[in-house]
Order: C-alpha cells, then structure tokens, then sequence
C-alpha cells in the first residue's frame, strides 16, 4: 500500500546521501559508526585495565593473532601493544560468504603510574588474551572518594 504523504524528492536525497556516507565510512574504517578503530587499521583490541595485590592489570582480547606477532613496550611512562592481524588468503570458488573479521595493525598506548620500574613488568598469553602486570610502586596508594547527595553546593573531597 502506498503512503498517502506526497513524495519529497529532497528526503530521498538526503537519505541517498546517508546510505553513501555510511557506505563510505564502512569501507575505509573497516568498521561500524563509532568503533574503536582508526582508518586502515585493523580491529583495535578491547581492553581492561584494574589493580590487583598491588599490580596494574592490563588485559588485552587479540585472539587469533599469533602472539610472536604481538610488541609489548614501555617508554616514558606509556606502555604500547603493538600487533597484527593476519588474513587467511581462503577462498571459495561458487560461492560468496560473508565476514565481520577485521585484519590489520593495530597500536594501543596507555599511560602507566609514574615511579613504575619497566624491569619488573611481566606479559603472558593465554587463550588469545594477552595480560600484562606492572608492579605499583610504593608511593602510588588509591582513595576512597566518599560521594554526597542532594547537595547544591559543591564541597571540598576529604581523603578516607
């Protein structure tokens, strides 16, 4: 059944406009509309960062990738995981598939605690999870931030 609207030729052409401009974004940054990834780059590797009996944790998903592939590197306080994806040059006479895999490098840089000793990191690999240990220095203690509310006026933070 037809709309009983009148057709706007200036609302098909902005939606022809879109489709071309998502069209394009997909292409060259190998992913979806607001992704952690950076063009011609390939999938950025999710990460999470906690502190556990006094190490900073880094955890890095690269499954699949060879973990020879991968740099681990500290300079000036910022820890870099360097790495890449392969491609698997498959292919499929008569038929067409489809895939969501991302291939490329990729570079990740986080800022580590200042006073922390490079010689004392530590990195392995398991189950295509990369978690990397950085032993906190003395110095570095957290603190409890007690939270007020239904104040209207901000107030000073007092250290627990």
């Amino acid at each position: 059944m037809r709309s009983l609207l009148p057709w706007n030729q200036y609302q098909e052409l902005t939606r022809w406009h879109r489709d071309i401009d998502d069209l394009f974004r997909h292409f060259f940054a190998g992913g979806p509309e607001g992704s952690d990834q950076l063009p011609g780059s390939g999938s950025m590797p999710a990460m999470e960062v906690f502190e556990r009996e006094g190490q900073y944790v880094i955890r890095a998903d690269i499954p699949g990738i060879d973990p020879k592939e991968v740099e681990v590197s500290v300079l000036n306080d910022a820890l870099t995981i360097k790495g890449e994806r392969k491609k698997s040059h498959e292919v499929k006479e008569k038929e067409s598939y489809y895939s969501e895999a991302a291939y490329g490098r990729f570079e990740r840089r986080l800022a580590l605690p200042k006073g922390i000793d490079p010689e004392k990191i530590t990195a392995r690999f398991e189950n295509g999870v990369l978690e990397i240990s950085v032993p906190l220095p003395q110095s570095v203690s957290g603190k409890k931030v007690s939270i007020e509310i239904g104040s209207d006026q901000p107030k000073q933070i007092k250290a627990a």
